[in-house]
């Protein structure tokens, strides 16, 4: 076999397609684990490959190979560490996803944060730590509008943060695939979800300035030794993105969340998460909702 097609053989797997080594990577898995705590097994690979595939095309990198030597042997690292971040992360988000939560917000929490603040209509805060696209913080700003509406004894602001500043400015621009809007109940969307007057080939929606003026959006990677946030929060919502953690990790990130919280606020999880951080300071309340002591 001439050297040439032996090199080709190496560099393309079965299917022809190039593929990343085992070696390269081992590399990226353990940069963005010790970056954002991101866990990404073996068996990522093919997902990982097929998300850089884009990222490669723009930088007209012909092969995996020679995106990893850019990362890691010709000091492109700094540079495109946020690109290879945006690339790998699952940002797996709904609107009104487990219901049960909101539910609780409505029934127990607000009126429970309200009660404790001898103030008049007191500022609630409320914190999407892994916001994703916004879907979750805009389910709460529907949610609290409404309730605001009714009760009238109090308000609130909304923070989303997220590590990948693709699905930031996505969340900040609020615009969605049509169908994603399917879960939000009907009377809501005919009041906060707004429709193209001439849709495109692809419908799409875009949340009304009413609910977006209510959620902020900023960047935050979780494994950052601190957060430049306030410590009065009342809620915090972290659901569904520890369980891409490790247990150092997953414990480290609550415990800083937590001491965000002002005494008898609220931290919820997702419901496969919801026996990290019983260690705390906190006590349950409801399936994956604890309070602060």
């Amino acid at each position: 076999m001439p050297l040439s097609s032996r090199a080709a053989a190496v560099a393309l797997g079965d299917d022809g397609d190039d593929h990343l080594s085992a070696v390269d990577f081992g590399r990226i898995a353990r940069l963005v684990e010790g970056e954002a705590g991101i866990k990404l097994p073996p068996g990522k690979r093919l997902m990982v490959e097929g998300r850089l595939r884009k990222r490669m095309r723009a930088l007209a990198l012909p092969s995996f190979a020679a995106y990893c030597d850019m990362l890691f042997k010709q000091g492109g690292l700094e540079r495109e560490l946020t690109y290879l971040i945006n690339a790998v992360t699952t940002n797996k988000t709904d609107f009104f996803r487990e219901p049960e939560h909101f539910d609780f917000l409505v029934e127990e929490m607000v009126p429970s944060l309200v009660r404790r603040r001898d103030e008049r209509a007191p500022l609630l805060k409320v914190w999407s730590a892994a916001a994703s696209t916004g879907a979750e913080a805009y389910t709460l700003a529907m949610v609290l509008n409404e309730l605001m509406a009714e009760r009238k004894d109090f308000r609130f602001a909304i923070l989303g943060t997220d590590i990948s500043t693709a699905v930031l400015a996505q969340g900040r621009r609020a615009v969605y695939p049509a169908e994603m809007i399917a879960p939000v109940p009907p009377p809501l969307q005919e009041r906060y979800v707004m429709h193209a007057r001439k849709p495109g080939p692809r419908r799409e929606v875009r949340i009304a300035p009413e609910i977006r003026r209510y959620v902020q959006f900023q960047h935050l990677n979780l494994m950052d030794a601190s957060y430049p946030f306030d410590r009065d929060v009342d809620v915090v919502f972290l659901r569904n993105v520890l369980i891409y953690f490790e247990k150092r990790d997953q414990d480290a990130v609550v415990g800083r969340l937590v001491g965000h919280l002002r005494p008898g606020g609220y931290l919820v999880l997702g419901h496969s998460e919801s026996m990290i951080g019983t260690s705390l300071a906190v006590r349950q309340v409801a399936p994956a909702v604890f309070i602060k002591l």
